[in-house]
């Protein structure tokens, strides 16, 4: 039980085996961050204690508050002392971050990120199921995947070109992806940022965005669908002109691309470049998903004949159908309608505003893969599935080290992914999640006296994984001696303060 565990680590103050090789890489990272430096609102025992529960967040994949102290007992801390908190004090901290606090954050982080270069910045945005009664900004919106439950939104701006998260966001979940991004633009206004793009899905595609970003001088790269009226045009006039023609190939994706200039839409004064693409595998995906959608909606119409049904409007789209009074008689392909649809297959489309090959505008949107792997991880590595709060302060607070913790997992991944592209081999162990799990194996063995010492050598694995880091054995075991002298030395004032019964932290 809770309180079992509490008692355990209460009587033995910290474990005999402390896991340091995880640690040590997430500490790195916030030093070379200068994360202590951004959190200026901030006293020691609160930033040690922030940066812990991103670490414990990275190193677990888990944000249950109930499990810290289980995690502190093993694990060395950036707290004062190492002291480890119960999960009652994470409670009442995480319902004590105050607004100032998080947004003085940011101010900090985008002014030491912001400068003069060229930068593309992917923003998207995720929703997140809510059924807490308590919590202001969970409304019924448009869910990814309806659950019937209601919603908020979670979005992250991502700075492609230096690999860094810039900005999150959570606002209700009745207001829609193409409404919000306005107001985030006008945050890096405010931030200072000059010279950047915005690399956007189609969910963001709309006039008024479009005109809005060339307003404030952004440029934008952002995809369309190879259907969208107002480009299925342009695709079917130069359909054949580039999808078997080698100089038009762009290798690293198998695809076939062709650029064009032209107004997006009528009364624009400016042009801008259309990037149509085709590709073979994507072509035959989309015809057989066409074909099954038809197949679905026929084996439907044949059951429905003679009652009253009234079917959905893609039914209208792809079918002539015949009433006799309310009831629904027969139907007819738009042969037209699908020849159309069928001949657009494998066909996309993105948009730009500055002229470039239809090569970088495609690499561009593909780089915005890393926005898509910074949710699943957020969810899937980071315990962010659920939030497990019950009112709006905790929320907003857990929200918040959660981004922390994406800044140094987005870190951890981008140095294990560029040291793995100078590998002859591929291993395994170069994924996120093994890394973590085989630098947890390097341990501190409690010695007689109090004294920690490493347990074993580095292995070859291991030395590998904290070469992308740029650590090696040597530095490992001088940050070790360091560690193992610091807990040593916090040991006695921990068993003091429990035993005067300060408080319930320990």
């Amino acid at each position: 039980s809770r309180r079992q565990r509490q008692m355990c680590i209460r009587d033995r103050f910290r474990s005999s085996c402390i896991r340091v090789g995880a640690f040590l890489v997430v500490k790195k990272i916030i030093e070379d961050y200068k994360l202590y430096d951004h959190l200026t609102d901030w006293d020691d025992r609160g930033k040690g204690l922030l940066l812990d529960l991103a670490a414990y967040s990275i190193i677990t994949e888990s944000n249950v508050a109930q499990h810290y102290p289980e995690y502190a007992y093993n694990h060395p801390l950036m707290t004062p002392k190492h002291k480890i908190y119960s999960d009652s004090t994470i409670s009442r901290f995480l319902s004590e971050i105050e607004v100032d606090e998080r947004v003085n954050f940011l101010n900090s982080w985008n002014a030491e990120h912001k400068n003069s270069e060229r930068i593309y910045i992917s923003y998207d945005s995720t929703n997140k199921n809510c059924d807490a009664g308590d919590i202001e900004m969970v409304e019924y919106g448009h869910p990814k995947n309806d659950v019937g439950s209601p919603i908020f939104n979670y979005a992250i701006a991502y700075d492609l070109n230096n690999q860094i998260p810039l900005l999150y966001e959570d606002y209700s979940g009745s207001i829609i992806d193409v409404s919000q991004l306005q107001y985030v633009i006008q945050k890096f206004q405010g931030y200072g940022y000059k010279n950047i793009g915005f690399v956007l899905d189609r969910g963001y595609f709309s006039k008024d965005n479009i005109k809005y970003m060339e307003s404030c001088k952004y440029d934008y790269v952002i995809m369309v669908k190879g259907k969208a009226s107002f480009v299925h045009g342009m695709i079917l006039e130069h359909k054949g002109e580039f999808e078997t023609k080698r100089a038009n190939i762009i290798k690293e994706y198998r695809t076939y691309g062709m650029t064009v200039c032209a107004k997006l839409y009528p009364d624009d004064e400016t042009d801008c470049y259309f990037h149509l693409y085709h590709k073979s595998g994507r072509e035959n995906a989309e015809r057989t998903q066409l074909e099954n959608t038809l197949e679905r909606m026929e084996e439907y119409m044949n059951k429905a004949k003679g009652s009253d049904t009234t079917l959905p409007k893609a039914y209208h789209h792809y079918f002539e159908l015949t009433y006799h009074g309310d009831k629904f008689y027969g139907y007819k392909e738009r042969e037209d309608v699908i020849e159309r649809e069928l001949s657009l297959c494998g066909y996309f489309a993105i948009v730009t505003s500055q002229k470039m090959p239809a090569s970088e505008a495609l690499t561009l949107y593909k780089n915005r893969d890393v926005s898509e792997k910074l949710f699943c991880s957020d969810k899937s590595f980071l315990g962010n599935h659920a939030l497990r709060v019950a009112g709006n302060a905790a929320m907003e607070s857990k929200i918040f080290i959660e981004f922390i913790a994406l800044i140094i997992r987005s870190r951890i991944y981008t140095l294990l992914k560029r040291r793995m592209a100078e590998m002859s081999k591929k291993p395994n162990y170069m994924t996120v999640p093994a890394a973590l799990r085989e630098l947890e194996k390097i341990e501190l063995i409690k010695q007689p006296g109090g004294h920690y010492k490493l347990d074993h050598a580095i292995t070859a694995t291991q030395k590998t994984i904290l070469g992308a880091f740029g650590l090696d054995e040597d530095t490992i075991r001088a940050k070790a001696i360091v560690i193992g002298k610091e807990l040593a030395n916090s040991a006695k004032p921990e068993k003091e303060d429990v035993e005067n019964g300060q408080n319930e932290d320990f």
